[in-house]
């Protein structure tokens, strides 16, 4: 599905036109069938002795429909919408740019550093059919003009919670059990039972750093796999953990006494780095971290100076603060460490927002 406007000069016409003549050029103009031609006088509908002077054409084509992608999205999803849509990935677009190329898209996918604004709906003229915010929040769309424009808007407020919270968990205990390792050392031919022991997660403690979102789903999962989980998060409700059976402590409390920490805090300004040589030193010996959330939140100098000395045993890593990280990062390629390419979201059901999306410009 395609649709296409092109308007074109006119000269000449009759005074005696009350309203939009509907022309064929199909005979005169090599243009699809499907194509109509209004025109218009230039003073409007009731100025009858203007020229005329508008043509506009219009026609649904047999085509892909062409999406916007703005803010970076997981390959999984690009790989979807390239099956269905003609994507162009253009990322920290500046409010100009959004509004030159958004005339020549029919949907447009964002996070939340773009604002999709009255000024990007009014430059679109009618084309944008849908706009999709990968994440929770639409505060950074305006509803009011989008409906005024006829444009949907959808958004995944679940998807991404699930799929980020059940990767932690995935991490959590492949990295207790040294799984990618063991992998990678029987696929070089060795059998090294010895060397990759685990240790178990029944009746550990694991601390859960940030409880919102994914912080309580990775909780709920936690204690079902028999682990003792205490939180901290400044902000969040202690009713809303013990409902959970978690329960909320302090900071230093939290990662002196934790077997596990699982990270899912926002990265800021007062949780940048907050992993650190400092606070590594409060651990446990022989603690093990993982990180689903954000990379600039551990010091990662600091978390291989602390692997080396055997503060933390092991760490899981989905995120780093330079991404990709450098090929030669001493942490990336440290043996006590697992990573893996920021898949926190990248799930087939975590994309399922992306093919409503699609059905809905299909069906437009």
């Amino acid at each position: 599905m395609a649709t296409g406007s092109i308007r074109a000069a006119a000269v000449g016409g009759s005074p005696s036109l009350n309203r939009p003549t509907q022309l064929s050029l199909s005979s005169k103009l090599p243009l699809h069938p499907s194509f109509s031609v209004s025109f218009l006088p230039r003073g409007g509908r009731h100025h009858h002795a203007a020229p005329l002077v508008a043509v506009v054409v219009r026609a649904s084509l047999d085509a892909k429909p062409t999406v916007l992608v703005a803010e970076k999205l997981g390959e999984a999803g690009l790989s979807l919408l390239k099956g269905f849509a003609n994507v162009d990935c253009s990322y920290n677009l500046s409010p100009e740019e959004l509004c030159t190329k958004i005339s020549l898209c029919d949907a447009l996918i964002v996070r939340s550093g773009t604002k999709v604004s009255r000024e990007v709906f009014e430059s679109s003229a009618g084309r944008l059919k849908v706009v999709g915010r990968a994440g929770v929040g639409i505060d950074n769309v305006d509803l009011s003009a989008a409906t005024e424009h006829g444009c949907l808007v959808v958004n995944a407020p679940t998807a991404n919670t699930v799929a980020a919270a059940e990767h932690g968990i995935a991490l959590l205990a492949a990295m207790a059990r040294n799984v990618a390792q063991a992998d990678a050392s029987v696929k070089a031919g060795k059998w090294q039972r010895n060397k990759y022991v685990g240790v178990s997660l029944v009746g550990k403690t694991l601390a859960v750093m940030g409880f919102g979102k994914v912080g309580s789903e990775v909780a709920r999962r936690a204690k079902g796999l028999g682990m003792h989980v205490i939180s901290h998060d400044p902000y969040a409700p202690a009713d809303r953990a013990r409902a959970v059976g978690v329960e909320l402590v302090g900071f230093d409390e939290a990662i002196a006494t934790a077997d596990f920490i699982s990270l899912h805090m926002p990265l800021t300004p007062a949780t940048a780095k907050v992993l650190n040589d400092e606070t590594f030193a409060k651990m446990k010996k022989g603690v093990r971290i993982v990180n689903v959330a954000r990379g600039g939140v551990i010091d990662e100098e600091a978390l291989v100076r602390a692997l080396d000395a055997g503060t933390v045993a092991q760490a899981a890593l989905d995120v780093f603060t330079e991404e990709p990280p450098a090929k030669d990062s001493k942490l990336v390629q440290h043996e006590r460490v697992t990573v893996t390419p920021h898949l926190g979201a990248s799930t087939m059901e975590a994309q399922e927002w992306l093919l409503k999306l699609l059905k809905l410009l299909l069906e437009l």
